[in-house]
């Protein structure tokens, strides 16, 4: 086993997805659980939709894709948190005409326009033809959402359990949404290079679904759906390392895995805990 892993080590392209996969899967967990509460689940898949539109207008303009994609997933993500909360379309009809649009959009933006990158790897994700630039992007992104998400912790906690309770008694509700749309944007953008703009969400949903079928506090959530996360991005590149699949898929399909393992757990337990009683 210390052989293998000193093989894939040996690369570069190898240690460089490992090192951005490990971050990008931390992050995407620590939102998870607040974004599955708030039953916006689906943003991530929303917002990634309109990453591939910007991605697509900054290349057919010749901009640094990354750093106009950044700034426009943010704006969406916020535009997306205020309409939801003063218009009659809510959280899920909202996200769905965003990225429905915004992919159709990219889409004939890629068609009309000659594009000096190869925009539609952005579609499934690239993780092994990651650059050095891509590296310290999603560095200084991971780092700065785990600060700011660690920082105000209490915070996100109340607002994603009881945002009214937490509005009565003096929290900026209002600037704590907006501060999760934010660290979701950012993920988002930088986790479309890992895993592509229509499996990213998977990061998102799936481990906290996973922690919360065997986890009772928001705490054992968060550190749980972290743990699996992370071990499950480590099982799909390894998988990928030795067979010809989509990693970004390989991936998804690891994290669903745990998922199933989790629920019969869960089961399991549960119905051991009502035979003793």
């Amino acid at each position: 086993m210390t052989g293998i892993l000193a093989e894939m080590l040996s690369f570069d392209f190898i240690t460089r997805a490992l090192t951005v996969g490990i971050l990008v899967s931390l992050c995407a967990s620590l939102l998870g659980a607040s974004l599955v509460l708030k039953r916006y689940s689906m943003i991530g898949d929303g917002l990634s939709h309109v990453g591939y539109g910007a991605l697509a207008i900054a290349a057919a303009l010749n901009l640094a894709p990354l750093q106009v994609a950044i700034p426009v997933v943010v704006a969406a993500a916020f535009f997306l948190l205020r309409l939801s909360q003063n218009s009659k379309l809510k959280g899920d009809a909202l996200i769905a005409i965003i990225s429905c649009s915004a992919l159709s959009v990219g889409m004939i933006v890629v068609s009309v326009f000659e594009v000096s990158i190869d925009v539609n790897s952005y579609m499934f994700g690239s993780i092994l033809a990651l650059q050095s630039e891509d590296l310290v992007l999603s560095v200084v992104s991971s780092l700065f959402v785990i600060v700011l998400y660690v920082l105000f912790y209490n915070k996100i906690f109340a607002v994603t359990f009881d945002e009214s309770f937490s509005k009565a008694t003096g929290i900026k509700t209002g600037v704590y949404n907006a501060l999760i749309a934010l660290l979701t944007a950012v993920v988002i953008v930088v986790g479309m290079r890992l895993m592509g703009a229509l499996l990213i969400s998977g990061l998102v949903i799936f481990p906290s679904l996973s922690a919360m079928r065997i986890c009772k506090s928001y705490r054992g959530v968060t550190l749980t759906s972290v743990f699996i996360s992370v071990i499950c991005f480590i099982a799909g590149l390894f998988i990928t390392f030795y067979l010809p699949v989509p990693t970004g898929a390989c991936i998804v399909v690891t994290n669903l895995a745990a998922f199933l393992v989790c629920t019969l757990a869960g089961k399991i337990r549960t119905a051991a805990a009502a035979k003793n009683l």
